[in-house]
C-alpha cells in the first residue's frame, strides 16, 4: 500500500506518518509512505525525525495548491490522507485569505488529481469547528455546518467539497471530524504547548475572557488511532467523529497546566476576549465507537503529564520555534494547521503583522531528498 501524507511535516501528519511507519497502525502495513509538506511556519522535519531513516518514507517539499506537482506526486498512491491546512482561528481572523486558498482550492486540486489518477481512498482531515459552538448535548455526524469564524468556514467548505466529490464522482471520500488535540510536537501557538513553554521559562500566559470557553480534549495518538480505524474500515462517503471524551474549561485545563509546571495563578494574565469565539465544543463519538470500534485510551491526566514532562525534556525542539510563533500569550484549544504542514483545529495566539500566514507556490520539485 502506497500512502500519501499530506501536512506530514506539522503536528498531526507527523504523529500519523510516524504511527504508519512503526507499526502502532496495524493491520495498515504501507509500503511506502509519501509527505508532502510546505514547510510553513508550523511545519517541521524534525517531527519525522524518528522515523527519518526508514527507507518507505519520501519527503517532497511542495504546496497542495500547486497542480502540476500535486499531480505528479498522487500518481500511483493507493491513499491519501489529507491533513494540509492554514488551521489558526486568530490568524484566519487578521487575514483570511490563505485559509481559503489552502483549505478549498487545495483541497481541490487533490481531489482533482485522485479523480484522475484512480486514488483508492481519500480520507479528509476536519475539525468539529465547522458546527460552531453548541451550548448543551454534543454534535452528530449529521448536524448542519454552522461556522463561526473564517479558519472554520473554509474548513467546512473544504469537507463539503471532498463529500461532493464521492457523491458526484464515486470517490471513495471519508471525512473525519475531530475535538482538541494536544501532545509532543505540537507548535507553541496552540494552548497547550504554549502555556507549558512560557510557564517553565517563569514567563505569564493569558487567558481569554472569563476562561469558560469549552473544549473536549484529544490526545494525538488517539485521533491518530481513530484515523487509522476509518481508513481501514470506514464507509466511503461517510463523515467519522474522532473525541477524546474529556471537555473542561479554558480556566479548569490552565490550572492543570498550572500545577504540572509547578507555576501559580499570578502567571496568568486577562485577555480581552477573541471576535466570534465558540463557547463551547462537544461531538459524539457513538458512530465511530459502534462502527469501527474507536475508544480514546490516552486519559486526560496522564496525556498531559507525558506532554508537559516531552517539553520539559526537548527544550531543543521548542526553543527555536518560539521566536517565530508570532503569538500573545492567550490561548483556546487546537487539532490540525499550516499550508502542507498539520492539519487540525487550532486556535489561540495572534500573529505579528510581520509574519503573515504563508499559501504559494511549491519550492521543489518531486522527491526532494532529506
Amino acid at each position: 500500500m502506497r500512502i500519501l501524507v499530506t501536512g506530514g511535516a506539522g503536528f498531526i501528519g507527523s504523529a500519523y506518518v510516524r504511527m504508519l511507519l512503526d507499526g502502532r497502525a496495524a493491520p495498515l502495513a504501507p509500503g511506502a509512505v509519501t509527505v508532502l509538506d510546505k514547510l510553513t511556519y508550523c511545519g517541521n522535519r524534525a517531527n519525522l525525525d524518528p522515523v527519518r531513516d526508514d527507507p518507505r518514507l519520501r519527503f517532497v517539499h511542495g504546496d497542495i495548491c500547486d497542480a502540476d506537482l500535486v499531480d505528479a506526486v498522487v500518481a500511483g498512491q493507493d491513499v491519501i490522507v489529507h491533513f494540509a491546512a492554514e488551521s489558526h482561528v486568530d490568524r484566519s481572523i487578521v487575514g483570511a485569505a490563505p485559509f481559503v486558498t489552502t483549505n478549498v482550492l487545495g483541497t481541490q486540486t487533490l481531489l482533482d488529481a485522485a479523480l484522475r489518477h484512480g486514488t483508492g481512498r481519500f480520507v479528509h482531515i476536519s475539525t468539529d469547528e465547522v458546527y460552531g459552538s453548541i451550548a448543551h448535548g454534543s454534535w452528530t455526524e449529521e448536524t448542519p455546518l454552522a461556522p463561526n469564524s473564517p479558519y472554520a468556514a473554509a474548513k467546512a467548505g473544504a469537507d463539503l467539497l471532498a463529500l461532493a466529490y464521492h457523491r458526484t464522482h464515486g470517490m471513495d471520500v471519508v471525512v473525519t471530524r475531530c475535538s482538541n488535540n494536544y501532545g509532543p510536537y505540537q507548535y507553541p501557538e496552540k494552548i497547550i504547548p504554549l502555556f507549558v513553554t512560557r510557564l517553565l521559562d517563569g514567563g505569564t500566559v493569558g487567558l481569554y475572557g472569563d476562561g469558560g470557553n469549552v473544549r473536549d480534549w484529544l490526545h494525538v495518538d488517539d485521533h491518530c488511532a481513530g484515523i487509522a480505524l476509518v481508513q481501514e474500515k470506514g464507509r466511503p462517503g461517510e463523515v467519522y467523529h474522532i473525541g477524546g471524551g474529556t471537555e473542561l474549561t479554558n480556566r479548569d485545563l490552565t490550572a492543570r497546566l498550572l500545577e504540572a509546571c509547578g507555576a501559580g495563578w499570578e502567571q496568568v494574565t486577562a485577555v480581552p476576549d477573541r471576535k466570534g469565539h465558540d463557547r463551547r465544543y462537544s461531538l459524539d463519538i457513538t458512530k465511530i465507537r459502534n462502527e469501527l470500534g474507536y475508544a480514546p485510551r490516552v486519559d486526560l491526566a496522564t496525556g498531559l503529564a507525558d506532554t508537559v514532562r516531552w517539553y520539559r525534556e526537548n527544550r531543543s525542539w521548542w526553543e527555536p520555534l518560539s521566536g517565530r510563533a508570532g503569538t500573545t500569550a492567550a490561548g483556546d484549544g487546537t487539532a490540525p494547521g499550516g499550508t502542507g504542514g498539520s492539519a487540525g483545529t487550532g486556535d489561540p495566539g495572534t500573529p505579528r503583522p510581520d509574519r503573515p500566514a504563508e499559501a504559494g507556490t511549491a519550492d521543489t520539485a518531486v522527491g526532494s531528498a532529506w
